[in-house]
């Protein structure tokens, strides 16, 4: 029973949601900052289990167009979207509740695109935005919305709504940092939708699904490159601003196993052969940037 749920969730991927989330802890522990634990930890119960939801709808869709079999009965799967979903989103309006508005506004919106992400008459999966969507809400709002929640309250953005004004007052270097930090989990979760549908192209031209490969053709490969390198882009870019400690660069090491992956994927496209390339470099990228900030963290 176990077995077959977290199959049905595929917990294997939920690499991209945790990894973002470490990242971020160890920028804070690394600034020395104070983390609310139990604000974060409520945010991360509600962020997984929503991960969990958006895989099992994606599922769920899936299986009946493709006409594949589910791990349980289509009626106990539905169910289990449903707890899913009732518990993720209890504890993101109780998170919003014991913080402000903007928590609301931002979590509504990750809710929102995570559902329509493969429900509706137009999902997004089957549009050139996976890419950029999926590395926004795994790279750019997790991170963010812990940031938030745990640094002193102005930091990045002041949201007052009254009945007669409704005023958002910006800080642009702390929102631009966020930015600078984001690019890391943005290009590496951007890269594993990225290669899914470099490899599927065939496949989903023949179920009328134009994702992004099928309108930029062999670009894909390019833009696949070119991502991974914008994320050692970002670390010279953050030790210079301040963002990171200069032992931070240590990350750039990792250049050498990840060319080797994407060497292995431009000579072939294949779901069962390279496919997992981008999950590697995933780790391999993160995983390395999650260490060597939480060592700057104990240096400086």
């Amino acid at each position: 029973m176990i077995s077959r749920f977290l199959s049905y969730v595929e917990i294997k991927t939920k690499i991209t949601s945790t990894f973002a989330f470490l990242l971020t802890i160890a920028l804070l522990v690394s600034k020395k900052q104070t983390i609310n634990w139990g604000l974060t930890m409520l945010f991360f119960a509600a962020m997984f289990l929503f991960d969990l939801t958006t895989t099992a709808i994606n599922n769920y869709i899936d299986t009946k167009n493709n006409h594949q079999t589910l791990q349980f009965k289509r009626s106990y799967a539905l169910i289990i979207i449903y707890i899913l979903f009732a518990i993720s989103a209890a504890l993101g309006l109780y998170l919003a509740y014991l913080t402000d508005l903007v928590i609301l506004l931002v979590g509504g919106l990750c809710f929102l695109c995570g559902v329509f992400y493969t429900y509706g008459p137009v999902p997004i999966s089957r549009m050139p935005l996976g890419e950029v969507l999926s590395g926004a809400f795994y790279g750019l709002l997790i991170p963010f919305i812990i940031l938030y929640i745990n640094m002193p309250e102005g930091t990045f953005l002041s949201l007052n709504v009254n009945l007669e004004t409704i005023s958002l007052e910006l800080q642009i270097r702390p929102i631009l940092s966020v930015f600078l930090f984001a690019i890391i989990p943005f290009c590496t979760t951007a890269n594993i939708m990225l290669a899914n549908n470099t490899c599927d192209l065939e496949k989903d031209i023949a179920v009328r699904r134009h994702t992004l490969p099928y309108y930029i053709g062999e670009k894909a490969l390019y833009l696949f490159a070119g991502l991974y390198y914008m994320t050692y882009v970002a670390d010279i870019a953050m030790v210079i601003t301040g963002i990171l400690h200069p032992i931070c660069l240590l990350a750039i090491a990792s250049i050498i196993p990840v060319q080797k992956n994407i060497n292995k994927f431009f000579k072939k496209q294949e779901k069962e052969t390279t496919f997992m390339v981008a999950i590697k470099n995933y780790v391999i990228i993160m995983g390395t940037n999650v260490l060597v900030v939480f060592i700057s963290a104990l240096i400086a």
